[in-house]
C-alpha cells in the first residue's frame, strides 16, 4: 500500500466532455488539485437534442491529446513525475470509454506506470473526500442524466445500494422536458432558470413513489404528466413554459426529499449514523434540490457535503481522486482491462475482496 505523497492523472471521456486532470493526495487529508481541464462538447450535440455517441467519440479522439498536454503543463509536472495514471473505463458511451482508456493504457506502458480503471460512479462518489475530506460511512444521493441512485459508501469498493431509478434517471426527466417544451440542450440548467420565475402551484403534478417504504424513484410517470397539461394549454406562452418548469421542479424536490429521507432512514437501520449526506451529479448543481438535500440532512443531524458545481458534473479531477484512493489500497489494473459501457457500482472491487 502507498502512505506518502502522490500524484495522479485523470482522463475522463465517458459521455460528451473530453476531460483531464492532476489530483495530489496525501494520507488523511482533502486532494488537491493541480489541474482541471475540461472541454464540453455542448455545441457539437445541441442541434441533436442530445448526446451523439459517434460524434461523441471522434470529438473525444481530436481532442484529448491536447487536453491531456495542457493538464500537465498547468499541473507543472512531467510524466515522470506521476505515481499512476487513472481512466474511466465505464459504465459509459463505449465509443468514448474507449478512447480514454486507450490513451491511459499508452501512457502508463510508455512511462511505466501503474494503471488504474476507475469506475466513473465512484469517481462521483469519492469526489467529497477530494474536497472535503468526509470519512466513512456516509449516504450518497448520486444523480445524473443517466444515473439516481441512494447509496451507502462504506468505504473505497465497498458500496450498498439504497435506491435506484425504476426508469428514467432525474437528470435524463429534465432533459427530456427540456426538449418537450423547446428549451434546447443541456435541459437541466435550462429548466432551471425557467423554473426560477414560474409559478410551482399552477399545475398539480403527480409525486411518484412518495410514502413507499423503499428509496426507489420513478420519474416517467411524472414526465408523462407535464406533457398532458402541457398539451392541454397549447400553444404554451413564455409564462407557460415557466410556470411548467417550476411546476416540474418542484415536484422533483418533493420526490426527492422524500425518497432521501427513506434512504436515510434504511441507512441508519443497515449500517449506522452516515458522517454526512453527500450529493454528486450533475444534477447535484441544481440548488432546488440541494435545498431539500440540506432539508432532509439537518433533519437527522448531519451536514450536507455538497462539491462546488464544477465537480459535481463530468470532469478529469473525480477520475483522477478516484484512482489515487484505490492506488493508496494498492488497488490497479493490469493493461488488458476492458472498457465497460455497464459497469454497476456494486460491481466494484475493494481492496479485501
Amino acid at each position: 500500500m502507498y502512505n506518502t505523497l502522490m500524484f495522479i492523472l485523470g482522463i475522463e471521456t465517458t459521455c460528451d466532455e473530453t476531460a483531464a486532470a492532476v489530483v495530489e493526495r496525501t494520507d488523511d487529508a482533502p486532494g488537491r488539485i493541480l489541474s482541471n481541464v475540461v472541454l464540453s462538447q455542448i455545441s457539437e450535440h445541441a442541434e441533436f437534442g442530445g448526446v451523439v455517441p459517434e460524434i461523441a467519440a471522434r470529438a473525444h479522439v481530436e481532442a484529448l491529446d491536447a487536453i491531456i498536454g495542457t493538464a500537465m503543463r498547468e499541473a507543472k509536472l512531467s510524466f515522470a513525475d506521476l505515481d499512476g495514471i487513472a481512466a474511466a473505463a465505464g459504465p459509459g458511451l463505449i465509443g468514448g470509454v474507449i478512447v480514454g482508456l486507450t490513451t491511459a493504457k499508452a501512457i502508463a506502458l510508455v512511462h511505466d506506470k501503474p494503471l488504474i480503471a476507475v469506475n466513473h460512479l465512484e469517481a462521483h462518489a469519492l469526489t467529497a473526500r477530494l474536497t472535503d475530506g468526509t470519512a466513512f460511512p456516509y449516504c450518497l444521493f448520486l444523480a445524473s442524466g443517466g444515473h439516481t441512485q441512494i447509496l451507502g459508501v462504506r468505504g473505497v469498493g465497498d458500496y450498498l445500494r439504497l435506491g435506484g431509478t425504476v426508469d428514467d434517471a432525474i437528470g435524463e426527466a429534465f432533459d427530456k422536458t427540456a426538449k418537450l417544451l423547446g428549451l434546447g440542450y443541456p435541459g437541466g440548467p435550462l429548466v432551471e432558470k425557467e423554473a426560477a420565475r414560474g409559478d410551482p402551484e399552477r399545475f398539480a403534478l403527480p409525486r411518484p413513489m412518495t410514502g413507499r417504504h423503499d428509496a426507489n424513484f420513478s420519474l416517467s410517470g411524472l414526465k408523462t404528466a407535464l406533457r398532458l397539461e402541457a398539451q392541454k394549454i397549447a400553444p404554451l406562452s413564455d409564462d407557460d413554459v415557466a410556470d411548467l418548469c417550476a411546476s416540474f421542479q418542484q415536484a422533483v424536490g418533493d420526490v426527492v426529499l422524500d425518497r432521501v429521507r427513506t434512504g436515510l432512514r434504511m441507512f441508519v437501520d443497515q449500517i449506522g449514523k452516515p458522517t454526512a449526506l453527500v450529493c454528486a451529479g450533475g444534477v447535484a448543481a441544481n440548488q432546488a434540490i440541494r435545498k431539500v438535500l440540506h432539508r432532509a440532512a439537518f433533519e437527522i443531524g448531519i451536514s450536507l457535503v455538497a462539491p462546488p458545481p464544477a465537480l459535481c458534473t463530468d470532469n478529469g479531477a473525480m477520475i483522477a481522486w478516484a484512482g489515487a484512493e484505490r492506488l493508496a489500497l494498492g488497488l490497479t489494473d493490469p493493461l488488458s482491462v476492458a472498457p465497460r459501457a455497464r459497469w454497476p457500482l456494486t460491481d466494484v472491487t475493494r481492496a479485501n475482496a
